[in-house]
């Protein structure tokens, strides 16, 4: 008897074990229709988290670039601007030697015929100078504001209205840019 009650016992434990295996297998075959819409709204989020994180790493990637592409930029445009400066900067001073060498010239003689023409070389020089650089003298004929600056003003039935009658010092432009306005007297 005490062997059947040992193969009862055994047995109890087995159809036990088997119960409490198959319980969660049945469980799990039974979801219900809220856990299985859970799983996929999980599954769903799990994407689009995915994705967002794979835009995020290219707008960062992008932005980066960008970023560096921009610094790049800056010192380039910076060296540059002091290229330029310094092109220029050598393009006047190389337009002026000859003026410098004239003068150095005049200033050797002890003539006065030869001071003369030599001042009057040096202007000629520096007039030719100017030119190259694209600096021309303001034309002083008829009064112009944008130009010109009337120091004095005269009434004088002789002149025509607006007309300019001396010149105290002459006026340079570049381009449409004024340098230097013109000091005049003007009539009427």
């Amino acid at each position: 008897m005490a062997e059947e009650t040992k193969e009862t016992m055994e047995a109890a434990d087995e159809t036990a074990k088997e119960t409490a295996e198959t319980q969660p297998e049945e469980k799990k075959g039974k979801k219900s229709k809220a856990d299985k819409k859970l799983e996929n709204e999980i599954e769903a989020l799990k994407k689009q988290l995915e994705e967002k994180e794979k835009e995020l790493a290219e707008q960062k990637d992008t932005y980066l670039r960008l970023a560096a592409e921009y610094d790049n930029f800056r010192r380039r445009s910076k060296a540059e601007r002091e290229g330029v400066y310094s092109d220029a900067c050598t393009d006047i001073v190389s337009e002026f030697l000859p003026v410098l060498d004239n003068i150095e010239r005049a200033a050797a003689y002890a003539s006065d015929e030869k001071v003369a023409e030599g001042i009057n070389m040096m202007a000629k020089a520096f007039s030719e100078s100017l030119s190259k650089l694209g600096v021309e003298e303001i034309e002083c004929k008829t009064f112009d504001p944008n130009v010109h600056n009337a120091v004095m003003h005269i009434d004088d039935e002789q002149y025509g209205e607006g007309e300019i009658v001396e010149v105290f010092q002459k006026g340079f432009k570049r381009g449409d840019k004024v340098i230097r306005y013109a000091m005049v007297k003007s009539a009427n």
